[in-house]
C-alpha cells in the first residue's frame, strides 16, 4: 500500500467499479428483509451545495450500513424539476426551460456520482418528463373520477403586469417581486384536490408515527387544526342574515362588531349601489390572500350601516363592516370581532373607536373596561357575560353550545383550519392538467389513451403570462365526449403534486401504470426519510394525503408514506454583501438594498473583505443558511477535488448533531482530511509478529465500539458513531503489537465502510480480501465483551477529586478502600493522618472525609 491515500485515484476507481457491477441495483424479487431509505430530491437549479451533501451523506451511511447488515435497500435518486425558477431562467436568459433543466440534472448527476452515495440510478426519475407526469395525470384523473377533484373560484394573487398568479412568497411589500405592480387580489377557476375528507383522518394518523419528530407531528397538527366551536346566524337590520362560525363562544358576550369579507355576498350587495364600499372592495383586493399575511397587514372596514342582533340581547346592536382582514375562502367569510380577547379585533376596534368589553378575567380585574392596546387570550374566568359569569372557558363554550341548540339559533361543530388544496398554477413549466373545456359537456377528462398530454416545447416567454395560453394549437381540441371544438386546460398542477407520490414511482416503474400495486407495496412505506425542516408541513402532509387517498380508491394498501422521518439541520456559512442603490419601480424613489457576494466575489484585505470586481468595502453578515439567493452556498467539486469525497463525507457526520446546523469551515474539513490519512496509515501497518497474543481490554474495546456504531447509526446519530470511531483508532493506536490489534484493525476497515467507503474498498482490497467491501457483513458482536471487567473508581477527599483506581469490577468495599488509603497522592495529602469518615460506592466513588 501506498504511504498515503490517493482519493481521487480511489474515487474514481471504486465508483467505476460500484457502476460496472450495478452493486447498488435494489432487486424486487429479493428475499432478504427490506429497508427503503429516501432522501427528499432535489430541486435542479444549477449545483449542489453541502446542505445536499450532508442530507445525502446520512442516508447513505444509512443505507450502506443496512445493506451490511444483509437488508435489501432500495435508495434511489431523481429530480423535482418542474416549477418556477426554470421559467424564471426562460424570461432573463432567453432558454428554454426545459434545456435549462436537464443541463442542470446532468451537472447535479455529475457532483452527486463523485461522492460515491450508494444510489440506485436504474431508478432515476425527473418529475418534467412525459414518462412520469403522464402517470401523475392518469392518478389525478382517477381522484377526478372518484369525486376527489373538483373545479371551484377562488382569490390569487394577482400581478397586472407580468400578467400571472404569484405564489405569496412572490409578494413582496404588496409588490410582485419582478415587475414591482401593486398586487390584486383576483378571482380565478381553480381545481382543488379534497383533502379536507381526509383532515380527520391525517391528524389521527400522526398518532401512529413514532419515529417522527415531535415538533413535526405538532406543527401538522396545528396546520390541520381541529377545533370545537358553534356556527349561527346573526339577524341583520335589512331583514337579511349573516351565518359566522366562532371557536371563542364563551366570549359572546365581548363582542362588538361583526366583519364580513369583500367578496361575501353583503359586500357585493352594498358595492353595487354604493362607489365607496365598491372603492374599499377594490382597496381589499391588493392585500394578500393568506391568513397569515392579513395577520400583519393594516386593519381596514368599511361601515355597511347595517346592524346585527345580539342573540342573547336583542336591544344589542352590532355595526356590520366589510374588513379588509377576513377571507371568503376561511369558514364562512363572516367573524365576530371581541376586541378584549382577540388582538386582529383589538387593532380593528381601536382604529375605529368600538367597544372593547372584559369578559375573560385573568385574576382580580372584572370591571367591563378594557385598557391597553393588547388582547388578553389566556385562560381564566368568565366576567361581565349575564349566566357564564363565574364560569371557566370551557365550561362556558359547552354552556353557550347548549343554549344555540337548545334554542335552535345554532349548533355546535367541529372544524378544520385545514384547506383543500388548490392544485391550479397559472404557469407553463409543470404538468398539464388533463381536463378538456367544451361549451357543451363542461369539464371532461382527458382520454387515458391520449396520456400523457406533453406540453408544447414551442413556447416563448417574451410576453407576460402564461404560454399555454396563447399557443396557436396546442390548447384547441376537439371534445372526447361529443366531438366538437373544445379547450385543453392550460393551468399547470402544483409543483407539490409531483413529489406527493414520486416515493411509489421509485418503488415500482411499469410503463404502462403509475405503479405496480403489489411491488410498491414489497417496499412501502419507506422505513427512513431525511429532509429539511421546511418541508414539515405541506409536502409532508400532501404525501400523506395522496397515500390515504389512494388507498380510498383501492389503489394502493399503504396509509403512511414514510415510517421514519428525520429532519437534519442545515449546512451554515457567512453571508457577504454591500449596499446598493436603485430606482423604485415608480422610477423616482430609490431603495437600498444588499448586493449579495460569493466568496470567489471577494478579496481579504487587513481585517476585512473587498469586492474584487469594485475595491468597494464589503460587509461580513450573519452566519445563515446556505442559500444561491445569498450566495454563500459552498461549491462541493473544489472540495471534492481537494480533499476527495470520503473527507467530505466525514466532516458532513463528524462536527455537530445532524439535528443542528453545521456551520461550514476549512479547518473542519482539512481536519477530515487528516483523519482519513492517519486510518489510511492504520490500514498500511503490517500484521503483528506477535500474532499469538491477546489484548483483553482492545478485543472488549472493539466490540463496544461494534455495538455503539449499530446503534447510532440505526438513531441517525452519526457525531456519535464517529466519535466512537476516534476513540478506536486511539486505543488500536495505543495498544502493544498483537492478534488482537490486527483484528481491530481488520474490522476497523468495515466500521468505517459506510462513512468512508472509497478509503474502506481501498484498504479491503490491498488486504486481500475477495469481493467488495459494500458487500460485507457487518463486525458480529461478542455479548461477553462487551461487559466491563475493569471499572476507574474516582477517590475524593472531602469530595473533591484527588486520584482515580482501575480495578476489577464488584472489588469489595474493603479492598477498594485499603487500595484509596495506600494511595501515594492520598498519602501525601493526608500528610499521615487518618480520615473521620470512609465512604464507598462500590465500582464508583470513595469519598475520605478529613
Amino acid at each position: 500500500m501506498a504511504s498515503r491515500f490517493n482519493a481521487l485515484k480511489a474515487d474514481a476507481a471504486w465508483q467505476k467499479v460500484w457502476d460496472d457491477r450495478a452493486t447498488f441495483v435494489a432487486r424486487d424479487d429479493s428475499l432478504k428483509p427490506r429497508s427503503y431509505v429516501l432522501e427528499m430530491f432535489p430541486y435542479p437549479s444549477g449545483k449542489i451545495h453541502m446542505g445536499h451533501v450532508r442530507n445525502y451523506t446520512m442516508g447513505d451511511v444509512l443505507a450502506r450500513f443496512r445493506r451490511m447488515q444483509g437488508m435489501e435497500v432500495l435508495h434511489p435518486m431523481g429530480w423535482d424539476a418542474f416549477g418556477m425558477p426554470a421559467e424564471n431562467a426562460a424570461m432573463e436568459k432567453g432558454v428554454h426551460p426545459g434545456g435549462w433543466t436537464r443541463d442542470n440534472i446532468a451537472t447535479m448527476k455529475a457532483q452527486l456520482k463523485r461522492l460515491g452515495f450508494a444510489l440506485d440510478w436504474s431508478r432515476e426519475l425527473a418529475t418534467c418528463e412525459p414518462d412520469y407526469y403522464g402517470h401523475e395525470q392518469a392518478l389525478f384523473l382517477e381522484l377526478f373520477r372518484h369525486g376527489l377533484v373538483y373545479r371551484k373560484e377562488s382569490s390569487v394573487n394577482w400581478d397586472p403586469v407580468d400578467m400571472t398568479v404569484l405564489a405569496n412568497e412572490q409578494v413582496i411589500e404588496g409588490r410582485g417581486w419582478r415587475s414591482g405592480a401593486l398586487v390584486e387580489r383576483r378571482k380565478l377557476s381553480q381545481w382543488f384536490l379534497k383533502i379536507t375528507d381526509f383532515a380527520e383522518e391525517l391528524l389521527e394518523g400522526l398518532g401512529g408515527l413514532e419515529h417522527w419528530p415531535d415538533k413535526v407531528k405538532l406543527m401538522q397538527e396545528n396546520w390541520i387544526g381541529r377545533s370545537q366551536g358553534l356556527q349561527f346566524r346573526f339577524a341583520l337590520s335589512d331583514g337579511g342574515s349573516v351565518e359566522v362560525f366562532t371557536t371563542r363562544p364563551d366570549t359572546i358576550f365581548g363582542a362588538s362588531f361583526v366583519a364580513v369579507a369583500a367578496d361575501h355576498p353583503i359586500a357585493q350587495a352594498l358595492a353595487a349601489g354604493n362607489q365607496d364600499a365598491a372603492a374599499f372592495i377594490a382597496l381589499c383586493k391588493r392585500g394578500g390572500t393568506t391568513a397569515a399575511e392579513l395577520d400583519t397587514q393594516e386593519k381596514l372596514g368599511f361601515d355597511t350601516g347595517i346592524t346585527a342582533t345580539h342573540p342573547f340581547d336583542p336591544d344589542q346592536q352590532l355595526p356590520v363592516y366589510i374588513a379588509n382582514f377576513v377571507l371568503m375562502d376561511y369558514g364562512t367569510g363572516a367573524v365576530f370581532g371581541v376586541p378584549a380577547h382577540d388582538q386582529r379585533d383589538m387593532d380593528f376596534a381601536r382604529k375605529y373607536d368600538l367597544t372593547v368589553r372584559r369578559v375573560v378575567s385573568d385574576g382580580d380585574v372584572t370591571e367591563p373596561q378594557f385598557t391597553g392596546d393588547t388582547a388578553y387570550t389566556g385562560p381564566g374566568t368568565l366576567v361581565n357575560s349575564h349566566f357564564l359569569d363565574g364560569m371557566d372557558v370551557e365550561d362556558a363554550k359547552r354552556t353557550v353550545i347548549q343554549r344555540a341548540e337548545g334554542e335552535g339559533w345554532g349548533t355546535g361543530s367541529t372544524v378544520f383550519r385545514l384547506r383543500d388544496w388548490g392544485v391550479s398554477r397559472q404557469r407553463y413549466w409543470g404538468t398539464p392538467i388533463p381536463i378538456i373545456h367544451c361549451d357543451a359537456c363542461g369539464a371532461v377528462p382527458v382520454p387515458t389513451e391520449q396520456l400523457p398530454v406533453v406540453l408544447p416545447e414551442d413556447v416563448s416567454f417574451d410576453i407576460p403570462g402564461n404560454p399555454l395560453d396563447r399557443h396557436p394549437t396546442w390548447k384547441n381540441v376537439p371534445c372526447p365526449s361529443c366531438g366538437g371544438a373544445a379547450r385543453r386546460e392550460t393551468d399547470t398542477l402544483d409543483t407539490f403534486v409531483d413529489s406527493s407520490w414520486y416515493f411509489i414511482r421509485f418503488a415500482s416503474q411499469p410503463k404502462d401504470k403509475p405503479f405496480d400495486r403489489e411491488v410498491a407495496e414489497k417496499w412501502l412505506p419507506v422505513a427512513q426519510y431525511i429532509g429539511g425542516v421546511e418541508h414539515a408541513i405541506l409536502h409532508l402532509l400532501y404525501a400523506r394525503f395522496w397515500t390515504r387517498a389512494l388507498k380510498h380508491i383501492g389503489m394502493l394498501d399503504v396509509a403512511e408514506p414514510f415510517a421514519g422521518l428525520f429532519t437534519q439541520g442545515m449546512v451554515t456559512h457567512e453571508t457577504y454583501s454591500r449596499q446598493v442603490t436603485e430606482t423604485g419601480s415608480d422610477g423616482v424613489d430609490t431603495i437600498t438594498k444588499p448586493l449579495w457576494l460569493s466568496l470567489d466575489d471577494i478579496v481579504k484585505q487587513d481585517d476585512g473583505y473587498i469586492e474584487r470586481a469594485t475595491g468597494k468595502a464589503v460587509t461580513v453578515g450573519r452566519v445563515e443558511k446556505m442559500s444561491k439567493s445569498k450566495k454563500n452556498t459552498v461549491d462541493p467539486t473544489g472540495i471534492v477535488d481537494q480533499y476527495g469525497a470520503d473527507a467530505t463525507r466525514w466532516f458532513m457526520l463528524s462536527d455537530s448533531p445532524p439535528e443542528r446546523d453545521l456551520p461550514w469551515s476549512e479547518a473542519g474539513i482539512e481536519g477530515s482530511w487528516r483523519f482519513i490519512q492517519r486510518l489510511w496509515r492504520l490500514f498500511d501497518a503490517p500484521e503483528s509478529a506477535e500474532s499469538a497474543t491477546q489484548n483483553a481490554a482492545l478485543d472488549r474495546k472493539l466490540h463496544q465500539t461494534i455495538a455503539g456504531i449499530a446503534v447510532d447509526i440505526e438513531a441517525l446519530a452519526f457525531n456519535k458513531a464517529v466519535a466512537k470511531l476516534y476513540e478506536l483508532v486511539n486505543a488500536i493506536e495505543r495498544a502493544e503489537p498483537s492478534a488482537s490489534r490486527d483484528s481491530a484493525i481488520a474490522t476497523l476497515m468495515r466500521l468505517v465502510a459506510p462513512m468512508a467507503p472509497h478509503l474502506a474498498e481501498d484498504a479491503w482490497a490491498a488486504a486481500g480480501n475477495s469481493g467488495l467491501i459494500a458487500d460485507a457483513a457487518w463486525p458480529e458482536v461478542d455479548p461477553a465483551l462487551l461487559v466491563e471487567d475493569e471499572v476507574t473508581i474516582a477517590v475524593q477527599i472531602n469530595g473533591k477529586l484527588r486520584d482515580t483506581l482501575v480495578m476489577p469490577k464488584g472489588t469489595s468495599r474493603e479492598t477498594v478502600e485499603a487500595a484509596a488509603l495506600a494511595s501515594e497522592k492520598i498519602l501525601r495529602i493526608l500528610e499521615g493522618k487518618a480520615p473521620r469518615k470512609v465512604i464507598v460506592v462500590p465500582d464508583r466513588l470513595v469519598n475520605l472525609v478529613a
